[in-house]
Protein backbone atom coordinates (compact mmCIF):
# COMPACT_ATOMS: atom_id res chain seq x y z
CA UNK A 1 0.00 0.00 0.00
CA UNK A 2 1.46 3.22 -0.68
CA UNK A 3 0.94 6.88 0.50
CA UNK A 4 -1.94 8.09 -1.92
CA UNK A 5 -4.22 5.22 -0.12
CA UNK A 6 -7.29 8.09 0.65
CA UNK A 7 -7.50 5.58 4.34
CA UNK A 8 -4.27 7.10 5.27
CA UNK A 9 -3.92 10.02 3.50
CA UNK A 10 -4.71 13.42 5.65
CA UNK A 11 -6.84 15.73 3.36
CA UNK A 12 -5.64 18.39 1.13
CA UNK A 13 -8.79 20.66 1.31
CA UNK A 14 -7.72 24.02 3.13
CA UNK A 15 -10.75 24.48 4.68
CA UNK A 16 -11.22 21.49 6.19
CA UNK A 17 -7.31 21.17 7.53
CA UNK A 18 -7.66 24.74 8.82
CA UNK A 19 -10.93 23.63 11.02
CA UNK A 20 -8.74 20.50 12.03
CA UNK A 21 -5.98 23.24 13.55
CA UNK A 22 -8.59 25.59 15.31
CA UNK A 23 -10.32 22.50 17.36
CA UNK A 24 -9.12 21.02 20.18
CA UNK A 25 -8.01 17.06 19.98
CA UNK A 26 -10.91 16.68 22.91
CA UNK A 27 -13.41 17.81 20.65
CA UNK A 28 -12.85 15.57 17.72
CA UNK A 29 -11.86 12.63 19.71
CA UNK A 30 -16.01 13.47 21.53
CA UNK A 31 -17.46 14.05 17.67
CA UNK A 32 -16.14 11.06 16.59
CA UNK A 33 -17.11 8.97 19.33
CA UNK A 34 -20.70 10.53 19.62
CA UNK A 35 -21.31 9.68 15.57
CA UNK A 36 -24.66 7.92 15.09
CA UNK A 37 -23.37 7.38 11.57
CA UNK A 38 -20.19 5.31 12.80
CA UNK A 39 -20.77 1.27 13.77
CA UNK A 40 -16.67 0.87 13.56
CA UNK A 41 -14.09 3.15 13.71
CA UNK A 42 -10.81 2.30 12.35
CA UNK A 43 -7.36 3.64 12.96
CA UNK A 44 -7.30 4.84 9.42
CA UNK A 45 -10.33 7.03 10.38
CA UNK A 46 -8.39 8.75 13.06
CA UNK A 47 -5.99 9.26 10.19
CA UNK A 48 -8.15 10.97 8.40
CA UNK A 49 -10.08 13.30 10.64
CA UNK A 50 -6.84 13.93 12.46
CA UNK A 51 -5.58 15.61 9.02
CA UNK A 52 -2.12 17.59 9.67
CA UNK A 53 -2.34 16.84 13.68
CA UNK A 54 -2.31 13.32 12.89
CA UNK A 55 1.36 12.23 14.46
CA UNK A 56 0.63 14.20 17.71
CA UNK A 57 -3.39 13.24 17.95
CA UNK A 58 -2.64 9.35 17.26
CA UNK A 59 0.66 9.66 19.12
CA UNK A 60 -1.41 10.47 22.20
CA UNK A 61 -4.19 8.02 21.16
CA UNK A 62 -2.19 5.44 21.28
CA UNK A 63 -0.27 6.13 24.21
CA UNK A 64 -2.48 6.85 26.55
CA UNK A 65 -4.75 3.78 27.01
CA UNK A 66 -0.74 2.52 28.18
CA UNK A 67 -0.85 5.24 31.08
CA UNK A 68 -4.25 4.08 32.23
CA UNK A 69 -5.04 0.75 34.18
CA UNK A 70 -5.09 -1.72 30.82
CA UNK A 71 -5.67 -5.53 30.14
CA UNK A 72 -2.08 -7.39 29.87
CA UNK A 73 -0.96 -7.00 26.44
CA UNK A 74 -2.53 -3.62 25.48
CA UNK A 75 0.67 -2.40 25.22
CA UNK A 76 2.00 -4.76 22.67
CA UNK A 77 -0.87 -3.93 20.65
CA UNK A 78 -0.69 -0.42 20.96
CA UNK A 79 3.18 -0.07 20.47
CA UNK A 80 3.56 -1.18 16.79
CA UNK A 81 1.49 1.40 15.59
CA UNK A 82 3.39 4.23 17.83
CA UNK A 83 6.52 2.44 16.36
CA UNK A 84 5.22 3.62 13.10
CA UNK A 85 4.42 6.84 13.55
CA UNK A 86 7.54 7.76 15.41
CA UNK A 87 10.09 6.28 13.15
CA UNK A 88 7.98 8.90 10.25
CA UNK A 89 8.69 11.86 12.15
CA UNK A 90 11.78 11.06 13.09
CA UNK A 91 12.66 10.47 9.19
CA UNK A 92 10.38 14.06 8.38
CA UNK A 93 7.78 11.95 6.57
CA UNK A 94 4.48 12.33 6.42
CA UNK A 95 2.34 10.22 8.96
CA UNK A 96 1.12 7.09 6.76
CA UNK A 97 0.42 3.47 8.56
CA UNK A 98 -0.09 -0.31 6.89
CA UNK A 99 -3.61 -1.47 6.08
CA UNK A 100 -3.04 -4.09 8.43
CA UNK A 101 -2.97 -1.23 11.42
CA UNK A 102 -5.16 0.97 9.89
CA UNK A 103 -7.76 -1.49 9.20
CA UNK A 104 -8.01 -2.23 12.88
CA UNK A 105 -11.47 -1.09 14.53
CA UNK A 106 -13.43 -0.88 17.60
CA UNK A 107 -16.75 -0.75 17.68
CA UNK A 108 -18.45 2.87 18.32
CA UNK A 109 -19.54 1.92 21.89
CA UNK A 110 -15.94 0.67 23.33
CA UNK A 111 -14.62 3.25 21.52
CA UNK A 112 -16.81 6.04 22.85
CA UNK A 113 -16.09 4.15 26.52
CA UNK A 114 -12.46 4.67 25.77
CA UNK A 115 -12.98 8.07 24.75
CA UNK A 116 -14.95 9.33 27.95
CA UNK A 117 -12.24 8.00 29.94
CA UNK A 118 -9.60 10.13 28.23
CA UNK A 119 -11.53 13.19 27.60
CA UNK A 120 -11.81 14.87 30.54
CA UNK A 121 -7.83 14.38 31.46
CA UNK A 122 -7.21 15.67 28.25
CA UNK A 123 -9.53 18.24 28.53
CA UNK A 124 -7.36 19.55 31.84
CA UNK A 125 -4.25 18.75 29.84
CA UNK A 126 -5.44 20.74 26.58
CA UNK A 127 -6.04 23.94 29.16
CA UNK A 128 -2.46 24.32 30.28
CA UNK A 129 -1.45 24.12 26.64
CA UNK A 130 -0.44 27.42 24.72
CA UNK A 131 2.08 28.57 21.53
CA UNK A 132 5.34 28.83 23.64
CA UNK A 133 8.68 28.03 22.24
CA UNK A 134 7.52 26.81 19.24
CA UNK A 135 10.70 26.51 17.21
CA UNK A 136 11.23 23.28 19.98
CA UNK A 137 8.75 21.71 17.94
CA UNK A 138 9.64 22.49 14.17
CA UNK A 139 12.23 20.68 11.80
CA UNK A 140 15.17 19.71 12.91
CA UNK A 141 14.32 19.53 16.58
CA UNK A 142 11.30 17.79 15.51
CA UNK A 143 13.27 15.13 14.23
CA UNK A 144 15.10 14.57 17.44
CA UNK A 145 11.73 14.39 19.64
CA UNK A 146 10.42 11.79 16.86
CA UNK A 147 14.03 9.56 17.68
CA UNK A 148 13.05 9.97 21.39
CA UNK A 149 9.45 8.81 21.14
CA UNK A 150 10.54 6.28 18.83
CA UNK A 151 12.91 5.00 21.45
CA UNK A 152 9.80 5.42 23.87
CA UNK A 153 7.35 3.14 21.54
CA UNK A 154 10.09 0.41 21.35
CA UNK A 155 10.44 0.56 24.95
CA UNK A 156 6.40 0.44 25.50
CA UNK A 157 6.56 -2.25 22.92
CA UNK A 158 8.87 -4.75 25.06
CA UNK A 159 7.24 -6.89 27.38
CA UNK A 160 9.38 -5.27 30.36
CA UNK A 161 7.71 -5.59 33.69
CA UNK A 162 6.58 -1.94 35.07
CA UNK A 163 8.12 -0.88 31.65
CA UNK A 164 5.17 0.89 29.72
CA UNK A 165 3.39 3.59 32.15
CA UNK A 166 6.31 6.58 32.14
CA UNK A 167 7.56 5.64 28.66
CA UNK A 168 3.41 6.21 27.61
CA UNK A 169 3.25 9.16 29.73
CA UNK A 170 6.68 10.49 27.90
CA UNK A 171 4.92 10.02 24.74
CA UNK A 172 1.56 11.62 25.93
CA UNK A 173 3.49 14.84 27.09
CA UNK A 174 5.41 15.04 23.51
CA UNK A 175 2.62 14.41 21.75
CA UNK A 176 0.50 17.69 23.54
CA UNK A 177 3.66 19.51 22.85
CA UNK A 178 3.28 18.59 19.36
CA UNK A 179 -0.48 19.47 18.80
CA UNK A 180 -0.35 22.93 20.42
CA UNK A 181 3.48 24.22 19.48
CA UNK A 182 4.32 24.23 22.86
CA UNK A 183 8.04 24.16 23.72
CA UNK A 184 7.35 24.05 27.87
CA UNK A 185 5.84 20.33 27.48
CA UNK A 186 8.79 19.33 24.73
CA UNK A 187 11.08 19.98 28.16
CA UNK A 188 8.66 17.75 30.37
CA UNK A 189 8.88 15.22 27.74
CA UNK A 190 12.81 15.44 27.91
CA UNK A 191 12.67 15.26 31.49
CA UNK A 192 10.38 12.34 31.43
CA UNK A 193 12.73 10.65 28.52
CA UNK A 194 15.46 10.39 30.78
CA UNK A 195 13.32 8.84 34.29
CA UNK A 196 11.79 6.26 31.39
CA UNK A 197 15.35 5.69 30.75
CA UNK A 198 17.01 5.07 34.20
CA UNK A 199 13.54 3.50 35.26
CA UNK A 200 13.70 0.95 32.77
CA UNK A 201 17.59 0.69 32.74
CA UNK A 202 16.73 -0.25 35.88
CA UNK A 203 14.63 -2.72 35.80
CA UNK A 204 16.66 -4.78 33.43
CA UNK A 205 19.72 -4.40 36.03
CA UNK A 206 17.39 -5.78 38.67
CA UNK A 207 16.25 -8.50 36.28
CA UNK A 208 19.63 -9.62 35.28
CA UNK A 209 21.13 -9.65 39.04
CA UNK A 210 18.07 -11.93 39.70
CA UNK A 211 18.93 -14.24 37.09
CA UNK A 212 22.61 -14.56 38.07
CA UNK A 213 21.63 -14.84 41.65
CA UNK A 214 19.16 -17.71 40.99
CA UNK A 215 22.05 -19.42 38.09
CA UNK A 216 24.35 -19.29 41.32
CA UNK A 217 22.27 -20.69 44.04
CA UNK A 218 21.53 -23.76 41.63
CA UNK A 219 24.66 -24.47 40.86
CA UNK A 220 25.93 -24.13 44.15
Amino acid sequence: MNEENPINAPSTDPAESGEAQRRRLSGILQDIADDPDRERISIGDLLAAMQDRAFGALMFIFAVPNVLPTPPGTSAVLGAPLVFLTAQLALGRSPWLPRVIADRSLGRAEFAALINRIVPWLIKGEQLLSPRASWMVLPPAEYVIGALCFLMAVILFLPIPLGNILPAFTICLFSLGILERDGVWIVAGLIATVASVVLVWGVFYAIIKSALFFLSTMLG
